[in-house]
């Protein structure tokens, strides 16, 4: 008992207390500054990191661009109809990438705007997996009765949401074919000649 009560004093000394906040000061900032430290250095790794893909990239560039331009020209000198198709597809594919990246985008904002999300991995594999099952025994075209009994079992909500979706793609198609015609009806055309 005589230890601790004079212990108790001393622990509650001013003196200790002064010298345990200049500790916990002293640690602090040494931490906040080997922090600080190790932010600039990983900000400067990284910019390192940037510089050194930027000049990977503008040396690759030129390389492939080079090499894309000898495949088309080598391509270029064949004729015939193999030199045709290879020009078709050469025009058309500017193209296609554009759209397909719009149709990309647009299936991106109608699942936000739908709330959709994709099925799992494990979905897409089950369902494809039975599928190709069935179609190499046959059995996905031999039973033309199942279909049509399936059709028969469908229900009114059913029949509805198939009109509306069917509605709703003629619509569609109609609204296509005038935007692509400038007109709402008819086509532009030849002027027929009268005998």
């Amino acid at each position: 008992m005589a230890v601790s009560s004079l212990a108790r004093p001393v622990l509650r000394s001013p003196a200790l207390r002064l010298a345990s906040r200049r500790f916990e000061s002293t640690a602090a900032g040494k931490a906040a500054e080997a922090a600080r430290d190790a932010a600039g250095k990983a900000t400067e790794y990284q910019a390192k990191a940037q510089q050194g893909l930027s000049r990977v990239t503008s040396a690759a560039g030129p390389a492939i661009a080079g090499a894309a331009r000898g495949v088309t020209n080598a391509l270029g000198k064949i004729g015939g109809r193999t030199g045709r198709l290879i020009a078709f597809v050469e025009r058309r594919t500017p193209f296609v990438v554009y759209y397909s990246k719009v149709g990309l985008e647009m299936g991106k904002l109608v699942f936000q705007g739908q709330k959709m999300t994709p099925p799992s991995m494990a979905t897409f594999q089950t369902y494809y997996r039975n599928l190709w099952r069935s179609v190499q025994t046959g059995s996905i075209f031999q039973a033309p009765q199942n279909f049509i009994q399936q059709v028969r079992n469908l229900g009114t909500a059913q029949l509805a949401t198939g009109g509306v979706i069917f509605a709703e793609c003629l619509g569609f198609f109609t609204v296509g074919e005038m935007i692509g015609r400038f007109k709402l009806v008819g086509y532009h055309g030849e002027v027929s000649q009268h005998h």
